[in-house]
């Protein structure tokens, strides 16, 4: 039973395992048919549309891919400065419109808590592809479903979620999903950039393991997963301040000499300096692997939460 189906997509702690279990299923499902030449019209018929308020690769082009690849069709607004947000209309009024021109609807803002007031504006579903700080929570189901490909399990592993763990969506996201599996974190990074107290107090009390510090290469000895993440530049208000922390970790291959025995390396991208080069071709560099694995993902999303599926 497809318990998602008009449902919105805001938060990554808003999923069961048993839904968790059902989206990996659909994605690996769809994977293998695009593996296999397979043409799918699983969305024939459906319009999304896809509205960016903050810049996106990866994210609005995977889905974007995975709704022309499920037979549906696309319309987009890549920026805020080419939409009526320009001239200054409400996010309210725009879910309003789009509604009418749309079956599904994914966005990008960089307020917190954007994608639920866009939800509550519009009887469409809405996925949160990030609100500023706050939520990325279909990067973090595609990080999950990496994290099995390469691994085997989550259960058991010792991931450590390394960089900007303040302002960082995706590392906030990872964290809530993998709550619920037996997993031991370590955050790692500088004091100012720590992961917030609400949500290391939250995970505290869900009885998971959590280590903080402040070296990378102490954790990179113990973990099985290591998920770097950029020093974001557009989250400081001081530019001082961003430069003074933008090279706190860079991983590079020689740091991977006391790493675990098939340590997997991942990073929701884009990537700045954190990642020298030289680490591309270390067999765990899986980030391009996680990129492309997006795409199984979101497509299994849009035709789960459209019914579809």
């Amino acid at each position: 039973m497809n318990k998602l189906a008009h449902k919105d997509v805001l938060r990554a702690d808003q999923f069961s395992k048993s839904e968790i279990a059902l989206i990996v299923e659909i994605a690996r499902e769809y994977e293998q048919a695009l593996a296999a030449g397979r043409v799918l019209e699983v969305m024939k018929g459906q319009v999304l549309s896809t509205l960016f308020y903050e810049p996106s690769t990866r994210t609005r082009l995977s889905f974007e891919a995975a709704m022309l690849r499920l037979g549906g069709a696309v319309i987009s607004v890549a920026e805020a400065k080419s939409s009526s947000a320009a001239k200054g209309e409400s996010l309210y009024d725009t879910m309003k419109t789009v509604e009418g021109y749309a079956d599904v609807i994914v966005l990008r803002h960089p307020q917190i808590g954007a994608a639920a007031e866009a939800a509550a504006a519009t009887y469409r579903p809405v996925l949160n592809a990030g609100d500023g700080a706050g939520q990325h929570p279909t990067q973090s189901l595609l990080d999950y479903y990496t994290i099995e490909k390469e691994r085997g399990t989550v259960k058991g592993l010792t991931v450590t979620l390394a960089g900007d763990l303040k302002h960082g969506r995706t590392v906030h996201s990872l964290a809530e999903l993998l709550s619920s599996y037996d997993v031991r974190f370590v955050f790692a990074s500088p004091a100012a950039l720590r992961m917030p107290v609400d949500i290391v107090t939250r995970l505290k009390a869900r009885g998971v393991s959590i280590t903080e510090t402040e070296s990378l290469a102490d954790a990179i000895r113990t973990s099985d997963v290591l998920y770097m993440t950029r020093i974001q530049r557009e989250r400081f208000e001081d530019p001082a301040e961003y430069d003074r922390l933008k090279d706190a970790y860079v991983l590079t291959r020689s740091m991977l000499a006391g790493a675990q025995d098939g340590l997997t390396v991942m990073h929701p991208l884009p990537r700045v300096n954190e990642i020298a080069i030289d680490v591309d071709d270390y067999a765990g560099a899986a980030y391009f692997r996680q990129a492309a694995n997006g795409l199984a993902i979101r497509m299994a999303l849009l035709a789960l939460v459209t019914g579809r599926a």
